[in-house]
């Protein structure tokens, strides 16, 4: 009981910091919201059990990995923001088109991105009842990708879309104290019956290829190319590397926490098995995790339906309306919610965002060659964008 005493305050004290109007209220905090949403939503609820699973003892080098990767493709990203409207009248008709290009990859790859969101969802949204299993998750989540539907059809994602800045607030306070309990029980495993080193499951090429399948479980930072209607490219810079930085070092720490406290037997590889592992921390942890999932896995939904929809009213010139748009990811998220599982989407999303960022590494590397760019620039997004087509190919998804 003193336990989760001491969780629930974390979880308390962390939200109110987060309400402070010095933080709420800032320009960089709000810039940094929405990426911050994405980074450290999905990820946080699946990557501790696949990682420790799947790498054992090396866990926390292959989260490292992860994030090094996505603040490298951020990099590229951020350049482009730097130099889009600078360059606008040098740039090259090809590089115009790869821009096109791009903008549709991301459309394709949003409504991959909301099924992933929404099956976990389902899966979060069914965990605590006797009925739990995946046909009634299937039926939650359908249920809930219609409901958004009926709702973006007749009054479109305005009132929902407000839902964002209380989400990430209550996801980060519940995480803090997520943290503050496995930290606790972290430190009773070292002093009393010891750490443990579970072997990697996985070795060689099959473990690359993972780890290709998994990048979107840290997308979400180039959210920030596209809210350059509110901020000034500068902000949008030093939001985005931000946010990286925050979610980074949270994601580091959870999984240096998580990776030597559980032995093979107490990690079942399913979309809700940190639920079933967090009791044993804390009683209090499955229940504010539930919340933390429910929560952000709605309002990252809302926000990448309303992202899709309106990227593809504007690259076909409103001859394709959000409305229709809507319907068509609807459609394609139902489909893969009845043919798919969790795992495989998140394979399938993260081979949709490598394309979109490796698009934009290419436009990254056609301007650092434009501009003469000296130093790191050039090679750094040629090799970015031949690894985005390596993870294309080869991404693999949790067996």
């Amino acid at each position: 009981m003193l336990l989760n005493g001491a969780i629930l305050a974390v979880v308390v004290v962390t939200g109110i910091i987060l309400l402070l109007p010095a933080l709420s209220q800032s320009t960089g905090w709000k810039a940094m919201i929405t990426p911050l949403a994405s980074i450290i939503g999905s990820g946080f609820l699946v990557l501790g059990p696949i990682l420790e699973s799947s790498y054992g003892q090396y866990a926390p080098l292959v989260m490292a990995a992860l994030c090094v990767g996505a603040f490298l493709y951020g990099s590229a990203i951020r350049y482009n923001i730097a130099t889009i409207k600078r360059d606008k009248d040098d740039r090259s008709q090809l590089e115009n088109r790869l821009e096109i290009a791009a903008s549709w990859s991301l459309a394709f790859a949003y409504i991959i991105s909301v099924a992933y969101y929404l099956n976990l969802f389902g899966a979060f949204g069914v965990s605590l009842l006797s009925f739990g299993d995946s046909f009634h998750a299937n039926l939650l989540t359908s249920a809930v990708f219609l409901g958004i539907l009926f709702v973006g059809l007749l009054y479109g994602f305005s009132a929902l879309e407000r839902m964002e800045q209380i989400s990430v607030g209550l996801k980060l306070a519940i995480i803090a104290g997520l943290l503050a309990g496995l930290a606790w029980y972290f430190s009773q495993k070292a002093t009393g019956e010891g750490l443990i080193y579970n072997p990697p499951t996985l070795t060689g090429w099959a473990g690359v290829t993972l780890v290709f399948g998994l990048l979107v479980t840290v997308q979400g930072f180039e959210t920030s190319r596209y809210l350059g209607e509110n901020y000034s490219a500068a902000i949008r810079i030093r939001s985005m590397r931000n946010a990286q930085f925050l979610s980074s070092a949270i994601y580091m720490i959870y999984i240096a926490l998580f990776a030597y406290v559980f032995t093979p037997d107490e990690i079942v590889l399913e979309e809700t098995a940190i639920i079933d592992m967090m009791a044993v921390v804390a009683p209090v942890l499955p229940l504010l995790l539930v919340a933390a999932a429910l929560s952000a896995q709605f309002s990252a939904a809302v926000a990448d339906t309303s992202g899709s929809g309106g990227l593809v009213a504007e690259l076909t010139r409103n001859r394709i309306r959000s409305n229709h748009a809507y319907i068509l990811l609807v459609t394609i998220g139902l489909v893969l919610t009845w043919t798919l599982n969790v795992f495989e989407i998140i394979s399938y999303a993260s081979r949709a965002f490598a394309f979109y960022y490796g698009l934009q590494s290419a436009i990254a590397a056609m301007g650092a060659w434009r501009n003469r760019q000296k130093g790191y620039h050039l090679p750094l997004y040629l090799a970015l964008t031949l690894l985005s087509a390596a993870i294309v190919i080869f991404g693999t998804s949790v067996e």
